[in-house]
């Protein structure tokens, strides 16, 4: 569009212009040195130095925003439309398989998960082409049941869905819209079956929240059975003497009566969160090939007729933990996952959700196809969704939403080599996962070394047998890393999964429909069905699973997801990306997908606080971005520069906040007198920052008060959360010390009608006390550089209100933390206040005895400054 064009052309002449402008000021700066007090102009001009280097590195990756649009018609009609080489018109998409991982159903409620599997076994996408995996890396029964009952009641939800055609597939928030459920529904029969399935949830619901105490209750009952029958068993052995009391472990029995194999609620050897088996079990069996079509039996709740009732490959796992091995959290959890799907589906596309992300578009999945299928989609490593977030207060007090990041940032990092991967929502190529490199980066960089199966010279197929397949690997490459001997030392020993890897490459091609497709695969070759299940597949996937498998190979090095930092998400991307693939930024006109983010201040800051911790990590690791590969472009490498570099502006923003403080302190200021130059370099300077400031607000979408929003929490953090990042950082790098920041003490919240009740709630957490400090440190600041200017016998009011100014600029940024602080309706923790006074009085105190007012007076029983 030529509006948006200009409008970037525009953007990038501003940043142009910026940049000259912050090198004028700065050399300015620098040669006006303030000798009054060459301290705070040290200070200040080190600090600026930085924010002007650390606003580069953010504002150079913009340079190439971009918009993306899909057309579903022409996927749909390019792979689902009868054809010479489709004559039924059968779905050629290839398979997706869906992760879900959860951990702790404490943290993470069963019934959260349990709508997350829903949303996704109801996707419009090919049944037979689907397969959902949910990790339970806490082996919980509870996860196991609450899975159990959520493949019993899709069994209703899914054909409903498809029936009526509902959106949003996730059933506890479609029942929860607040718009009418019946607009635009044409079926008669709507209204009956909708309220026949909210009966059917509601009672659902009730089960997954009674598991706990059935569990509980079972496992009792068996085991008060086991007591009495050891009991029986002694007395017969010791005829008619004393009986004494039998102890026998408090096990965590299964609905079979089986003893539940993972981690028990009473743990015991073997039976641990750290030391449990290894389980998969297939919740809901493959998909027959063909569409299933329901009938209008009276027996059903519901009349199905017509309606395609198969249900998606749904398999649970846990993967097996022992003590002594190092299980990575996470990325060890989505690595075993890769594995299992592998030797189970083999869908050559994985699409990661966190468990409280759900499907909230149901042709997600469809959108992100249209660019993996795309000419030169081969290419493509992975396509990344926005995250958008529900249960969010209206304000958007803490910037949770992420706006400036999902619409700004990804946007242009789009029209590079792509955006960064951000942990969920997030459709891979499996064969990128695998650690190969793209195809024809031989051909664009010959001086690299190529081990991509797209460079073969015979097409493997789906319908090869692992014979075929192996001779393809042994005979048609040359590179060392393709030489069969090799590739268990890779991958690990399994035949299963070493056998899947080409055909999982094969089936990812785009059609070779057009002599502009370099690679592709023949139209068609996808209507073949998937082979079934059976019990030596599942027992090889077991197999793989296990704790020992990784033990010298390249999982969590090279292969999967990457070991060694908190941010294993950007880890991986950045990989990726380094090997020259490329990755798309895909924005649907309808969300993708939606999930939960915390709305409380003390948890926000502990979740930017692991963000921060990992970016720390990557700087100081081998995946920093000045060690990049020629594969990378050079905007690109600022750019993951620019995510480890980030939380070290911390430690110049932290003095930049006390620099006003200082300055009313000391009655002196940064510059020797508020002169036009400065003044004039000042007023420009914020001018171009709130001119970019609409420009991406206008290119994005996105609203002014959540760029404001944005600049607030950017101070928020940058004082308390990315400063502790620093500094755990820096300690674990040097001195292998790891330190964290805990909650002790809770207030607020405690009001259940109040739909954000959480919003309220204070919890004191040491990464307030920056924060805090700022605050107070700034505020006396004020009043005694008021007190001393009016008291002066030649106030200096440039210098006062220069203070000033910066002071109020400081805590207008703090004010939603303040306001955080003060709980609901003004019931602040003794504690914050106790610290904060503390503190406050300290640093003045201190300020006094440091540098003390020189050359008072005492007039008639005052004091007068001069």
């Amino acid at each position: 569009m030529p509006c948006a064009s200009c409008c970037i052309s525009s953007y990038r002449l501003l940043i142009f212009v910026r940049i000259v402008i912050l090198a004028l000021f700065l050399h300015w700066r620098i040669r006006h040195p303030n000798n009054d007090a060459i301290w705070l102009w040290g200070m200040s001009v080190v600090c600026e130095i930085w924010f002007a280097f650390s606003w580069l590195l953010d504002q150079l990756p913009k340079l190439c925003p971009i918009n993306r649009a899909t057309d579903l018609n022409v996927l749909k009609d390019k792979f689902e439309t009868p054809s010479p080489s489709n004559p039924t018109g059968k779905s050629d998409l290839p398979g997706v398989d869906v992760f879900v991982s959860t951990a702790d159903p404490e943290k993470e409620p069963p019934l959260v998960t349990a709508n997350t599997i829903l949303s996704i076994l109801a996707a419009d996408y090919p049944v037979e082409k689907l397969s959902c995996y949910v990790s339970d890396d806490g082996g919980a029964l509870l996860t196991f049941e609450a899975m159990a009952e959520a493949a019993s009641f899709a069994n209703v939800w899914v054909p409903f869905c498809r029936k009526h055609d509902i959106e949003p597939r996730n059933p506890e928030s479609y029942f929860s819209l607040k718009r009418d459920p019946y607009k635009n529904k044409v079926k008669q029969d709507f209204v009956k079956d909708r309220r026949r399935v909210k009966r059917e949830y509601d009672e659902f619901k009730v089960r997954i929240n009674s598991l706990p105490d059935s569990i509980r209750r079972r496992s009792d009952a068996y085991h008060a059975r086991e007591e009495i029958k050891a009991m029986k068993l002694q007395k017969q052995h010791k005829d008619d003497g004393p009986v004494e009391s039998v102890k026998i472990p408090k096990a965590t029995w299964m609905a079979d009566g089986t003893h539940w194999p993972g981690t028990w609620l009473n743990p015991s050897p073997e039976h641990s969160r750290g030391d449990h088996a290894g389980i998969i079990q297939v919740m809901l069996k493959p998909p027959s090939d063909e569409p299933l079509l329901g009938t209008s039996d009276e027996t059903k709740i519901m009349d199905f007729t017509d309606v395609d009732i198969r249900l998606p490959l749904l398999v649970y796992v846990s993967r097996e933990k022992r003590p002594g091995y190092d299980h990575n959290k996470k990325a060890g959890a989505m690595n075993a996952l890769v594995r299992a799907s592998a030797i189970m589906s083999n869908g050559p596309f994985i699409l990661n959700l966190d468990c409280d992300h759900y499907i909230y578009n149901s042709q997600a999945m469809r959108e992100g196809m249209c660019f993996m299928m795309d000419r030169g989609g081969d290419r493509l490593c992975y396509v990344q969704f926005p995250q958008r977030f529900e249960g969010i207060d209206p304000s958007d007090r803490y910037a949770n939403h992420n706006t400036v990041f999902f619409d700004v940032n990804m946007r242009a990092l789009d029209g590079l080599m792509g955006p960064v991967y951000v942990g969920t929502g997030c459709l891979f190529r499996r064969i990128a996962l695998y650690g190969f490199d793209p195809p024809r980066a031989k051909e664009d960089h010959p001086d690299c070394c190529s081990c991509c199966f797209a460079r073969r010279k015979k097409h493997s197929s789906a319908a090869n047998t692992p014979e075929e397949n192996r001779a393809l690997r042994m005979g048609d490459y040359d590179d060392e890393e393709m030489n069969l001997s090799l590739l268990p030392k890779k991958f690990g020993n399994s035949t299963f999964l070493i056998d899947s890897i080409p055909v999982t490459e094969f089936q990812g091609r785009p059609l070779a429909d057009h002599p502009a497709v370099k690679n592709g695969r023949p139209p068609g070759a996808l209507t073949i069905p998937r082979e079934l299940l059976d019990a030596s597949t599942v027992a090889e996937a077991i197999s793989v699973i296990s704790c020992w498998y990784e033990d010298k190979t390249e999982w969590g090095n090279r292969v999967g997801w990457i070991y060694g930092s908190v941010t294993e998400d950007v880890v991986t991307g950045y990989r990726m990306h380094n090997r020259g693939w490329k990755s798309v930024y895909c924005v649907t006109k309808r969300d993708a997908f939606r999930g939960t983010a915390p709305i409380n201040l003390t948890d926000r800051l502990h979740q930017v606080l692991r963000w921060a911790t990992g970016s720390v990590e990557i700087f100081f690791s081998r995946n920093n971005a000045l060690l990049a590969s020629r594969r990378m472009k050079f905007l690109q490498r600022i750019a993951y520069l620019n995510v480890g570099i980030y939380p070290f502006t911390s430690i110049f923003l932290i003095v930049y906040c006390f620099l006003p403080a200082l300055s009313l302190f000391s009655g002196q200021f940064i510059v020797q007198t508020l002169n036009v130059t400065f003044l004039a370099y000042l007023l420009i300077i914020t001018l171009t920052l709130c001119l970019l400031a609409v420009l991406e607000i206008k290119w994005s979408g996105i609203d002014l008060e959540e760029w404001w929003r944005n600049e607030q929490f950017w101070l928020i953090g940058g004082t308390s959360a990315h400063l502790a990042a620093v500094l755990q950082g820096l300690l674990k790098v040097i001195a292998g010390i790891e330190i964290s920041f805990t909650l002790t003490s809770k207030s607020g919240g405690d009001d259940v009608d109040d739909e954000f009740a959480d919003l309220y709630v204070v919890k004191w957490t040491s990464l307030m006390i920056p924060p805090i400090t700022i605050m107070m440190v700034n505020l006396i600041a004020i009043a005694v550089g008021f007190s001393r200017t009016i008291y002066s016998v030649i106030p200096q009011w440039s210098r006062l209100l220069g203070g000033v100014f910066f002071s109020f600029w400081v805590l207008a940024h703090l004010y939603p933390f303040a306001k955080g602080l003060m709980g609901r309706r003004g019931r602040t923790p003794t504690i914050v206040i106790v610290w904060s006074g503390l503190i406050a009085i300290t640093i003045s105190l201190l300020w006094v005895a440091i540098n003390p007012p020189s050359g008072t007076t005492q007039i008639g029983g005052s004091f007068q400054f001069p």
